[in-house]
């Protein structure tokens, strides 16, 4: 019984991981390249941090992570499992060296292209992934929620479904 609730843990994190790269990948070399300010307060600003945000933890970068996410900071998988800012930083460190999950990563976003949309309200921001095809109203399949703190936005809440996930 332990090992099957370990798997299913271990699961639900690769399923976080997947959806935050999903926003993330394909934003961050468009960002990156057309030189947009995370800083702003602005939808391109908001996809761009996210963006930045898979590429770390993909990547390792464990301090940016630490940076990025607010101490209270919560992901909240399609099974209802939640995984705190420790989680998130303890598995971004694994991939620090191992081009692996970036792989898995980007195999999985080649195969399920997502849309992107943004709500600013005040220091407050909501990115949202739906599937395309089923639009934003009905195929949500994730969402970031980020605040606007000291001159830069930073991860508060996700929230995941199982749409698309197959």
């Amino acid at each position: 019984m332990r090992r099957q609730h370990i798997f299913q843990v271990s699961m639900a994190c690769l399923v976080v991981l997947v959806l935050a790269a999903e926003i993330t990948i394909a934003a961050t070399s468009a960002a990156n390249a057309a030189g947009i300010d995370e800083t702003g307060k602005t939808e391109a600003a908001v996809i761009a941090v996210d963006q930045h945000w898979l590429e770390a933890e993909l990547g390792g970068d464990t301090a940016w992570l630490d940076d990025l996410l607010l101490p209270e900071y919560r992901s909240v998988g399609a099974d209802g499992a939640v995984h705190p800012k420790a989680a998130i930083i303890a598995h971004a460190a694994k991939n620090r060296g191992n081009d692996a999950e970036r792989r898995k990563v980007e195999a999985w976003l080649k195969t399920h292209p997502s849309g992107k949309a943004v709500v600013i309200h005040g220091d407050t921001a909501i990115l949202t992934f739906y599937d395309p095809a089923l639009g934003a109203s009905n195929g949500v399949r994730s969402s970031d929620i980020f605040v606007y703190v000291d001159g830069g936005w930073h991860a508060l809440y996700s929230q995941h479904s199982a749409v698309g996930k197959s």
